[in-house]
């Protein structure tokens, strides 16, 4: 039996946020699949069914490989890559490595509702003092290696959504929170780059990418009238809003 060959349509790539792993997509593959389309979830290190590696060492360039190494083992050649809330600055230093050592692997990027970084930016740094200041304060009742989650009600989930999210979720790696980010965004912003804004309600340490998006040039901006996690509250319309963008990427 011959090798199977490197796979040559566009595949989208999804990484979730801070707390989160590849579980909370659990709605929106089965969508994506049923649609044809070869999708795939990432979870990044130290969360999820991987918070056992949870260690000091983990920080955005163990992300960042966590999402290259995915598209390396699937040999993806074609991918429209989505990265919610915090993975908006893995997916900008997943770009700027790709652009360097596969240019045109990349064919989209979908910010959704999600951090937009400057180079020598962090995660922390559209954040307010007192958001950061809690946060810095979290992790030190662990010496520093990660800090809680929130209660998934600040997403806009109640019910039964809001019982599964808080079930799941686990301690972020703290490392990466105040960590500088280094890319070249000339290499960046050459791919095509989409942002989804999830408005009810808004999430409010979201805003700075929210106003950044709508003041640039090369923009295409989505709106979703659910809350912060639409893989939960929102997976169809989200489901196919990823599929009209991957429609474009594909045809480009």
């Amino acid at each position: 039996m011959s090798a199977p060959h490197p796979r040559t349509h566009t595949a989208i790539v999804l990484v979730h946020g801070a707390w989160h792993g590849a579980w909370c997509w659990h709605r929106v593959l089965p969508l994506l699949r049923q649609a044809g389309v070869d999708s795939h979830a990432v979870t990044l290190t130290g969360v999820g069914e991987r918070a056992h590696l949870l260690s000091p060492a983990v920080g955005i360039a163990t992300h960042v490989q966590d999402i290259i190494g995915l598209i390396e083992a699937e040999e993806l050649q074609r991918v429209v890559l989505v990265g919610h809330s915090y993975a908006g600055n893995l997916i900008t230093c997943v770009a700027d490595r790709l652009q360097r050592s596969a240019p045109g692997l990349l064919r989209h990027l979908v910010y959704l509702d999600a951090s937009v970084p400057n180079p020598g930016e962090s995660w922390s740094t559209p954040h307010s003092p007192d958001t950061v200041a809690q946060r810095v304060a979290a992790a030190q009742a662990s010496s520093g290696l990660s800090f809680p989650p929130p209660d998934a009600s600040v997403f806009g989930l109640s019910g039964a959504d809001r019982d599964w999210v808080n079930r799941r979720q686990t301690p972020q790696p703290f490392r990466l929170y105040q960590e500088p980010l280094d890319f070249d965004p000339a290499l960046v912003w050459a791919v095509p780059h989409s942002f989804i804004d999830c408005t009810r309600p808004a999430l409010p340490t979201i805003d700075a990418a929210r106003r950044r998006v709508r003041g640039e040039p090369g923009w295409t901006v989505h709106e979703l009238a659910t809350g912060h996690d639409p893989m939960v509250s929102a997976p169809r319309e989200l489901a196919q809003l990823l599929l009209r963008i991957h429609h474009q990427a594909s045809r480009s």
